[in-house]
């Protein structure tokens, strides 16, 4: 299996087949194996029976359910440890960055990058639709205080469009500890920890206006930074 495409749904009903018809369009089209996984984490509307519908009648889809929420660090990590593939791609089932834009990734996987990562920080970045004053003001913030702590170097963090080859992902994500939002920074201090190498390539970003991100998840994701530096510097994650 060359790609798997794994994507985290929590209440998605209403907008995943679209996703799920764009990303079908597109790899159908491609000269390798595939396999897309969707990780449904306990919703409370029919994303599953939407899925499963979706799945019955199209090859290489599958549905994962989760009677509890979990959380999306979660659902991605048991995607990542379930896939077969050997690269292994991540995305959000609002498709704010495009399948097409695995076009961008692959030179530099060919090259050598064990982990590559959706970017609207690296120059040639390009955004549709303006985010909420506030996301854009703590989104500043926050990537310095996660440069601060954890990552110097990387401008986002949390672009929900990662590539990772099979040994990354297995390594990686047999390791994570956070179920949240800053599962995506945990993964990353991972990645540097174990000498995986990290490519941010610029994106086309469009912002959903139904984001699961919510105001009140800012400041809680600003004291999680700290436990992921925390556990770190406590050696939690076994990285020998």
């Amino acid at each position: 299996m060359h790609l798997s495409v794994i994507i985290p749904a929590y209440n998605e009903a209403k907008r995943i087949t679209d996703t799920l018809i764009s990303i079908r369009d597109y790899l159908s089209k491609q000269n390798y194996d595939w396999e897309v996984l969707v990780v449904s984490d306990g919703s409370k509307d029919n994303t599953a029976g939407v899925v499963q519908e979706f799945a019955s009648q199209n090859t290489g889809f599958k549905i994962i359910v989760n009677e509890k929420n979990y959380g999306k660090g979660y659902v991605v990590k048991q995607g990542m440890l379930e896939a077969r593939g050997d690269f292994r791609l991540f995305t959000d089932a609002d498709n704010s960055t495009a399948i097409v834009h695995l076009e961008k990734f692959w030179p530099y996987a060919k090259n050598g990058y064990d982990v590559v990562i959706a970017s609207i920080a690296a120059k040639g970045a390009t955004l549709a639709n303006s985010e909420k004053f506030y996301k854009r003001w703590f989104g500043k913030f926050g990537n310095l205080w996660i440069q601060f702590w954890l990552l110097p170097g990387i401008w986002d963090t949390r672009r929900g469009f990662k590539m990772f080859t099979k040994k990354a992902a297995e390594d990686i994500f047999s390791r994570v500890r956070e179920s949240g939002f800053t599962f995506d920074d945990e993964v990353l201090v991972l990645a540097r920890k174990l000498k995986y190498k990290i490519k941010e390539v610029p994106i086309h970003w469009v912002n959903d206006p139904e984001s699961k991100v919510k105001l009140k998840d800012y400041p809680k994701t600003l004291l999680e930074v700290l436990k992921i530096k925390f556990n770190f510097l406590r050696g939690a994650y076994k990285l020998k």
